[in-house]
């Protein structure tokens, strides 16, 4: 497990390895981290559509809606008032859209950056995998730096969420702090939990149709559940939340910065999303995030502005752990 290599390097593919692990980078696909594989098992949703090149305004249901993007400066499609004028930001954003530049590539990671087109911003991401020290779980860490910067010399908003799409089969649980008892509901399929801006508690949730919903347990797809939560501002000791494969044989554990991301959205989907015919995702999303709602147009105390030429940095880290 120990053993890291760079395996392959391309204008369009950086396939890194440690051991039993391996992770995919598509510069030229926004950036994606196409897969996450571990013995072999792929942890990332798999493409639902064949990947192709993406338009500034194409739905990200047009997509392959697949794998491990970047939201910004924005999650939702809308319209933001800027210093120089609205601004239009597409459907989850900028970054999955447009090619990312590798700016170092080395023995077990790689550095990324990418320009928003809607908003003077550019990202940059810095990736490395290594195999967890010991005194740990057996496993491996993912340790993903981000730094913002506004590129222009007027002040920018922006939002930002991680967008990681964990492939999830029945039984499967999700696990967050104890101490977070209820989610606010951004969107629900049908309107099983409500409207945006409700109120349900967490892990066991009562259903406006009746009946109660236990939302840290995976459901077949069959299903068809699509929901989005949001946790209320997170403190420092609420700065993790994981996900138990047992048929997988792993826990992907995250731990991110309150103080930079203090929210942590949920993505919950078992057979319920897109709203078309065709392929459904399988998978849950915890995607931590700079404000508990999905777009940059909903203002609150959780509003953020980049001064002209100031930049961000927070970090996130992924640990892949075999139980």
């Amino acid at each position: 497990m120990s053993e890291t290599s760079l395996v392959g390097v391309a204008e369009e593919n950086v396939l890194i390895q440690v051991g039993a692990c391996s992770v995919n980078l598509l510069p030229h696909l926004g950036g994606k981290i196409a897969s996450i594989r571990v013995n072999g098992r792929e942890l990332l949703q798999s493409p639902l559509a064949p990947m192709r090149p993406r338009t500034p305004t194409m739905p990200f249901d047009a997509s392959d809606a697949s794998g491990w993007d970047e939201c910004l400066p924005s999650v939702a499609e809308c319209t933001v008032p800027t210093a120089t004028g609205p601004a239009q930001v597409p459907d989850h954003g900028d970054l999955w859209r447009v090619a990312w530049q590798p700016l170092a590539v080395d023995v077990g990671g790689a550095t990324l950056r990418a320009k928003c087109f809607s908003l003077p911003l550019v990202l940059e991401r810095n990736l490395k995998l290594t195999a967890t020290n010991s005194g740990e779980p057996a496993g491996w860490h993912l340790n993903l730096g981000y730094k913002l910067t506004n590129t222009s010399d007027t002040p920018v908003p922006w939002s930002w969420a991680a967008h990681p799409l964990f492939t999830a089969e029945p039984g499967d649980r999700v696990v967050l702090p104890a101490s977070i008892r209820s989610l606010r509901v951004e969107g629900s399929g049908g309107g099983r939990l409500g409207n945006n801006g409700d109120t349900v508690s967490w892990p066991v949730a009562n259903l406006v149709a009746g009946g109660q919903s236990d939302l840290s347990i995976a459901q077949s797809a069959d299903s068809a559940i699509g929901d989005k939560l949001f946790t209320a501002r997170l403190t420092a000791e609420q700065n993790w939340c994981a996900l138990e494969r047992p048929s997988a044989g792993v826990r992907i554990r995250m731990r991110f910065d309150p103080a930079v991301t203090p929210y942590l959205g949920l993505w919950l989907c078992h057979g319920g999303w897109p709203d078309r015919p065709g392929p459904k995702q399988t998978c849950v999303a915890m995607e931590p995030a700079t404000a508990p709602v999905d777009s940059l147009a909903q203002s609150g105390p959780w509003s953020l502005v980049l001064a002209p030429g100031e930049s961000c940095f927070w970090p996130m880290h992924v640990y892949i752990e075999i139980i």
